[in-house]
């Protein structure tokens, strides 16, 4: 049992994590139609301005200058790079985003080089006990602040003049432009807020018992592509749904693969695809996305 508490706890940990990852694929596609490929350079980046400048500012200011750093360099991609495509084809501009976080990962894999950078988190190997489990006082944060940022995102979405202007975008952008929304400041807000999203994840990312920020971390944001895809891309809740069970999924793969002896190591880098394949299967657009009909 107390094993199953301890992986219960990681794997909502993790999925709270991914599952900020998955708001911003989230939110950039409900204002743009367009999936974001860009996300693990953003996350890097993120990241790498924490680790650079925690020793100068300290961690939480450093972490307020990733994530307005992060924000900033999100939003200049949608205006300088997205916004001058000419093809309003969405296939198109999710390659572009491809592209675009292919140019941004490998210039900061450049800078960070074989380095492990530390984020110089206050938790560091501290650990909480209650009764038989052990638990990295850096997983219970990122529960917490997870749990703070994607509440405050939902009110501002329901509750404040740009999540209005966000959900009529996503509803019907014509008309939404012919009332008066502008489509580029929702964009571009949007890709802010996703911005916001992966700096956040970083740094849970590379809190204990991760040892830092290396040139490979950006591959975690792949695994929140999945979790989007899950609970639905146009979905604010099913991101986090999907997080959770992908995080809960890893983090039961990790534990038990041992005993599972046909799984073999390595397994739980495949499981969160495992999964997303199989509730296609089942739900082709997610668990708590919006079937489009079609009149024949």
């Amino acid at each position: 049992m107390t094993g199953l508490v301890e992986v219960l706890v990681n794997g909502l940990s993790a999925g709270a994590v991914y599952a900020l990852i998955a708001l911003g694929f989230v939110i950039i596609y409900k204002a743009t139609e367009v999936v974001s490929f860009a996300h693990p350079s953003l996350l890097l980046a993120g990241g790498y301005v924490i680790a650079e400048f925690h020793d100068e500012l300290g961690f939480w200011p450093a972490v307020v200058a990733g994530v307005a750093a992060t924000a900033l360099l999100a939003a200049l991609v949608e205006v300088l790079v997205l916004r001058r495509v000419r093809s309003g084809v969405h296939g198109t501009l999710s390659i572009v985003t491809i592209g675009v976080d292919i140019v941004l990962t490998v210039e900061l894999a450049r800078r960070i080089g074989t380095r492990v950078l530390p984020l110089g988190d206050p938790w560091g190997d501290a650990v909480v006990r209650f009764g038989g489990v052990t638990v990295a006082q850096a997983r219970l944060a990122a529960i917490a602040v997870a749990v703070a940022a994607i509440a405050a995102f939902l009110l501002a979405f329901k509750f404040t003049s740009w999540g209005v202007a966000m959900r009529a975008t996503a509803e019907r952008r014509e008309t939404a432009a012919l009332m008066g929304v502008r489509l580029g400041r929702v964009s571009a807000g949007a890709w802010a807020v996703a911005g916001v999203f992966a700096a956040l994840a970083a740094v849970f990312l590379c809190a204990f018992p991760t040892p830092g920020l290396d040139r490979a971390t950006s591959f975690a944001a792949l695994k929140a592509l999945p979790a989007a895809v899950i609970g639905g891309v146009d979905s604010t809740t099913g991101a986090l749904v999907g997080g959770l069970l992908i995080g809960i999924t890893e983090a039961a793969v990790v534990g038990y693969q041992n005993e599972w002896g046909l799984l073999g190591h390595g397994f739980a880098d495949v499981a969160p695809y495992l999964l997303m394949v199989l509730v296609l299967l089942w739900r082709p657009a997610g668990l708590l996305g919006t079937r489009e009909v079609a009149r024949v």
